[in-house]
């Protein structure tokens, strides 16, 4: 065993005597300092500037990829016009493409055929160019297949870019026929909300909500249809446009000692309004519509915060008549939208030829 030297039992004595001293206070431990007063906004702002940035980058990229694919596609429908190649030129330059190109995907044969349709059928078309680099290439490939009138492809074209729909959103909106049933929506907007969110507003109610998520027999009562929407509430909201938020069921006002209740109360992000929507299992009744007036002057009046604006009402009912719905939002005074619910896709065979013209579609596209 090795004995300490002089110098390290003196030492060791040293520590003894510190360690035993009870008056002795511990050496402060020290600690960063608190972050400066109003760091949190920076931080805010800093990462919003960085979020802003990185989805201007992804824009700028998609946009040079989508522009790149039209490149490409008008280079083979130029070659084949002026020089007759058939179609075994669209697979010896896919596969070179993917020899030259190892790292990169979509040159495939199949994609390339995509381009050469994609140029063939918007050039001509300028009005929807500068539209398709706003959105994805999936997405353009899906607007592209499954629309082929031009209003129609502007519709999703504009809508895609503007809720920054997903495919599958997308998809699903094309499926439950969106732009038709967003243009026969029967709403008074035109009397009761500011030119500023009229179109806004119209483009939120549709003439018909599609639930084919719900597992719900033909017979069925409110409770039970309210009780089936709230069990699949991401399902609803999609359905319902994507851009709400879920507030509440049977959400309960008091007026004058008595109780009250919608049932739902959903908040559209864009039109910054609250929507009160009232589920009804049968047909279309006027007296709905006062009742709906009720309920909207009391959210004004007690639950829309100061930065919002006015609330907005949506009866659904399982059937409606068009007349009648017409004659009983003449003289409503709050912004009211009366539309009907199915479990299955379907756009009755009779509103088909009730679609606007195409001047009052092209108008209401550009609020888009």
């Amino acid at each position: 065993m090795i004995n300490p030297t002089p110098m390290r039992k003196a030492q060791m004595a040293k520590g003894k005597s510190r360690q035993s001293d009870p008056a002795r206070k511990p050496a402060p431990v020290v600690r960063e300092s608190g972050a400066p007063r109003g760091y949190a906004a920076l931080l805010v702002e800093v990462k919003a500037r960085i979020q802003s940035a990185q989805y201007a980058a992804l824009r700028a990229v998609n946009k040079e990829l989508v522009g790149l694919y039209w490149d490409i596609g008008r280079l083979i429908v130029e070659r084949q016009g002026s020089q007759g190649w058939g179609r075994g030129v669209v697979e010896a330059l896919s596969a070179d493409l993917r020899r030259a190109f190892p790292g990169a995907g979509g040159f495939s044969a199949q994609n390339l055929w995509y381009m050469r349709q994609f140029y063939q059928e918007y050039s001509i078309a300028p009005k929807l160019q500068p539209l398709v680099g706003e959105i994805g290439w999936a997405h353009n490939l899906i607007v592209m297949s499954r629309c082929k009138d031009a209003q129609e492809r502007e519709f999703y074209l504009r809508a895609t870019r503007k809720f920054g729909w997903s495919k599958n959103v997308l998809t699903y909106q094309i499926d439950n026929q969106s732009y038709q049933k967003s243009l026969l929506g029967q709403t008074n907007f035109d009397k009761t909300l500011s030119p500023a969110l009229r179109a806004q507003a119209k483009l939120a109610v549709k003439d018909e909500y599609t639930f084919e998520f719900l597992e719900l027999g033909e017979e069925h009562s409110e409770r039970e249809l309210q009780r089936a929407l709230l069990a699949r509430i991401e399902d609803f909201l999609r359905a319902m446009g994507g851009v709400f938020t879920f507030v509440g069921s049977q959400f309960r006002l008091e007026v004058d000692g008595e109780e009250y209740f919608i049932d739902l109360l959903l908040f559209h992000r864009r039109l910054r309004s609250l929507v009160a929507i009232e589920l009804k299992i049968g047909k279309f009744q006027s007296e709905f519509v006062g009742k709906m007036q009720f309920y909207l002057a009391a959210l004004d009046a007690q639950v829309r915060q100061e930065d919002e604006n006015p609330p907005i009402g949506i009866i659904l009912c399982r059937e409606k008549k068009r007349t009648i719905v017409e004659y009983a939002l003449r003289d409503a005074r709050k912004p009211i939208g009366v539309a009907t619910y199915a479990i299955t896709r379907t756009l009755p065979k009779k509103l088909q030829g009730q679609l606007p013209s195409p001047e009052v579609i092209s108008r209401l596209l550009q609020k888009l």
